[in-house]
């Protein structure tokens, strides 16, 4: 007899429900959160075959798998869903949540989520340190040009000299503005610093990485850009349809239908910001910088001149996710059209 087992996770503590293929509660308990402890509790009231339920969370990557190296079935469920059949509990506890989850693995109404590796994660956590470093020199530089302006000196757009020596420039005569900007562009240098360590950090990344060297074939698709899409997809086998994988990143159209009412939205944005965001720009770039000539370059121009350039770039986008998807798939890099080459 197969048990079902619900784990409500904290930082310290988890709470553990075992029930049975009738949803009767076996046993009920909790335990601070050590992958071996809850594996010998499990283990003690569910058996060894126990199907393990635990919704999304910051936790979740470690503990899932922390327990299945240990041999458990873990599966992982979307906090949405779980939240949704949850609300039907009169009384919100760890030890009813934790008992719902076990329930509703017993019944299977959840989909399962896919759990990165850790070298996704790790690839995944430097290019948001990156982001938020380029966000803090963003804000810091908005800030240093506000102060001056406010004296009346203005560093001008960032051409030709970088912005810490035209700011320093301006500063020559003015030592009572100098005392207030000064030390933050030294901070501002200094991010930008270690911003180029993590550049450098990310080139070696994906030159080590074929999949992104296999991408980067395809217009538009560069080193942030391909590592984010891998780090995101990592396994194209997941997909069985390319197309699957425009929804998966939220690049789909939101649909209502009810009765004789059917209508489509924007898109969901659902999935990964960063993969979704960068695959906008690459269409953009695709739009706008890339001069050789591409059928896939004609079919974004061709919706641009029916609905505007802003559908086109996500129309775009989303047909990046597919093409790059079928690429790594294949293992063969992007053909460009006979017209292009020819051009």
């Amino acid at each position: 007899m197969t048990r079902f087992v619900g784990l409500d996770v904290s930082q310290k503590m988890t709470v553990i429900c075992v029930v049975d293929d009738a949803g009767r509660r076996l046993w009920r308990g909790q335990c601070p959160t050590v992958s071996e402890q809850i594996t010998v509790l499990v283990r003690r009231h569910a058996g060894d075959d126990a199907r393990i339920g635990i919704e999304t969370g910051a936790m979740t990557p470690w503990l899932v798998h922390e327990l299945r190296n240990l041999g458990l079935e873990v599966v992982c469920l979307d906090a949405r869903h779980a939240r949704a059949a949850l609300k039907m509990q009169i009384n919100k506890t760890d030890q009813n949540d934790a008992e719902g989850l076990a329930q509703i693995v017993r019944t299977g109404w959840y989909r399962s989520v896919h759990v990165k590796s850790f070298e996704s994660h790790r690839a995944r956590a430097l290019l948001g340190a990156r982001i938020q470093l380029i966000g803090m020199t963003t804000r810091l530089s908005n800030h240093i040009r506000g102060v001056l302006k406010t004296f009346g000196l203005l560093p001008g757009a960032i051409r030709g000299l970088p912005f810490d020596r035209k700011v320093v420039a301006l500063l020559l005569d003015r030592s009572d503005v100098a005392l207030i900007v000064r030390p933050m562009l030294v901070a501002w240098r200094q991010l930008r610093e270690q911003i180029a360590v993590f550049d450098k950090a990310i080139r070696a990344l994906v030159k080590s990485n074929s999949a992104c060297r296999l991408l980067m074939s395809v217009p538009g698709i560069g080193v942030l850009s391909a590592l984010a899409y891998v780090s995101t997809v990592e396994n194209p086998a997941r997909f069985v349809r390319s197309r699957s994988v425009g929804a998966h990143l939220g690049l789909t159209p939101r649909q209502y239908q009810s009765g004789e009412v059917d209508r489509s939205g924007r898109i969901s944005r659902c999935g990964d910001t960063l993969a979704r965001t960068l695959l906008y720009e690459a269409a953009v770039v695709i739009l706008s910088r890339v001069k050789r000539a591409s059928s896939l370059k004609d079919w974004a121009r061709a919706i641009a001149k029916r609905s505007g350039n802003g559908k086109a770039r996500v129309a775009l986008a989303r047909k990046l996710s597919v093409i790059l998807h079928s690429v790594w798939r294949s293992g063969q890099p992007f053909r460009w059209s006979e017209h292009a080459s020819a051009a």
